[in-house]
């Protein structure tokens, strides 16, 4: 993509100094219409007596409380009578959304037609900075259900002059590709993969095929792995980054860090450990505010939010596509991080060992890991399991140790205790061993089963 090719360029390359003055303009509407509209906040506000009129730029946020995804389903049904996070009269919601409700009961959430163009337009975005634009087609691999992500990029794609195959998986049949000749397919790590090997095998070469660009969404990635979804492809693969409560970051052609759209969401880091926001360049968990345009409405808007996902602001600087909208790091979601003897660990560190280069010629891909032990004086283990393509001639040693050198690089202090109070073991199964296969739902790659 050429510099210069923007969905919104009046907005996508305001000067810093322009760009704060949006945001300051739309935090203090924002935060008169919560007052005037929101019941939770309305409460909000008069519990912690704050002044909604003392909120005048974002730096004001700095100085009020967060709220969680628990707040949130303490001030709706079965809880409360109402939905107390709703700010629009019923007549004017247009869709209802839930979270997946996989780290508790789904939390609510209203769309007006206002709200949808407005996460419709941080999409379009994303992919315009991606390289698509009109004549482009797009396989969905994301449900169309409770969810916003299918929709919203169904949308975003009207307003740039693309067409979408809705398939909303990638289980599809081939002529989808040879038929329709896509030039996009968004999707999973994992969908990607699967797609590849199932078109191998069926006779059609991934790097051949119609298809121009990949873009993963919905989840945190490994760079590792994101690489051998290029290498599988024969393609640029770009990473997006939404949720229901309205996030929606996207790399751009330059892949350093994913743009925030500013001028319509604001979003902070916080360190729960200090109690404290921190500064760019330091990691913590992203806390976001919704910014409405002055005169817009929302139907459920949300202020210091604490998406439980952690990140970090990399710079504020324009980036070389023209773009100056700050970027952050890909953030991980902070449900898939368990703490061992004092140091976190996510899921993506699990990946990043599995799919290093060298174990991909023996690997699948596929991998789960549990966490055991952890009674008094009693070793914890780190188990990991990863799937074969041929167990009988897989080097199991070699591979573990390629492993341990990508994981210890990044967690020294388990290193340190590697033989003493913590084990990290591996075992290798056959194509559909892992025990993810024999659950429903979406995998949950790393589990906690210490007591």
């Amino acid at each position: 993509m050429a510099t210069g090719t923007f969905f919104n360029e009046a907005v996508e390359r305001l000067s810093r100094e322009e760009l704060d003055a949006v945001i300051d303009e739309r935090v203090r509407y924002t935060v008169r219409y919560a007052a005037e509209n929101s019941p939770f906040y309305r409460s909000w506000f008069r519990d912690h007596s704050i002044d909604p009129a003392s909120i005048t730029t974002h730096e004001d946020l700095l100085g009020l409380p967060l709220i969680s995804s628990k707040t949130i389903r303490e001030h709706q049904p079965p809880v409360t009578p109402e939905f107390m996070f709703r700010s629009v009269a019923w007549e004017k919601i247009f869709t209802i959304h839930e979270t997946s409700g996989t780290t508790g009961t789904p939390k609510s959430f209203f769309l007006t037609w206002d709200d949808w163009l407005r996460y419709a337009e941080k999409y379009a975005r994303s992919f315009v900075s991606q390289g698509f634009g009109m004549g482009d087609r797009i396989v969905i691999c994301a449900s169309y259900g409770m969810n916003v992500g299918a929709n919203t990029m169904t949308l975003a794609a009207r307003d740039i002059g693309m067409a979408i195959i809705p398939t909303g998986k990638c289980s599809f049949p081939n002529r989808i590709i040879t038929n329709y000749r896509p030039t996009g397919i968004v999707g999973s790590v994992f969908k990607l993969i699967h797609l590849a090997r199932r078109m191998r095998e069926e006779g059609l070469v991934p790097g051949e095929s119609s298809v121009k660009r990949l873009v993963i969404g919905g989840e945190s990635f490994a760079e590792e792995s994101r690489a051998y979804v290029a290498e599988l492809w024969q393609r640029d693969v770009f990473n997006t980054y939404g949720s229901t409560e309205g996030t929606m970051c996207g790399e751009c052609v330059v892949r350093s860090g994913l743009h925030v759209p500013e001028d319509l969401v604001h979003l902070d880091v916080y360190d729960p450990a200090l109690k404290t926001f921190v500064p760019d360049g330091e990691c913590g968990r992203a806390v976001l505010t919704t910014l409405l345009p002055v005169g817009g409405h929302a139907g459920t808007l949300l202020i210091n939010y604490d998406t439980g996902d952690t990140t970090v602001v990399l710079t504020r600087e324009p980036c070389p596509c023209g773009r100056t909208h700050m970027r952050i790091m890909n953030p991980q979601r902070e449900a898939e991080t368990v703490w061992i003897m004092g140091t976190p660990v996510n899921r993506v560190d699990i990946e990043r060992g599995v799919f290093q280069h060298q174990n991909m010629e023996y690997l699948t891909g596929e991998y789960e890991a549990f966490v055991y032990g952890g009674e008094e004086n009693e070793e914890i283990i780190l188990r990991v399991s990863m799937e074969c393509t041929d167990p009988g001639s897989t080097p199991g040693d070699e591979i573990a140790e390629t492993f341990r050198k990508s994981f210890f690089r990044y967690k020294p202090a388990l290193a340190r205790s590697l033989g003493d109070t913590f084990s990290l073991v591996f075992s290798f199964t056959e194509p559909g061993g892992l025990e993810l296969y024999r659950l429903k739902g979406r995998p949950k790659r790393l589990v906690d089963r210490r007591s």
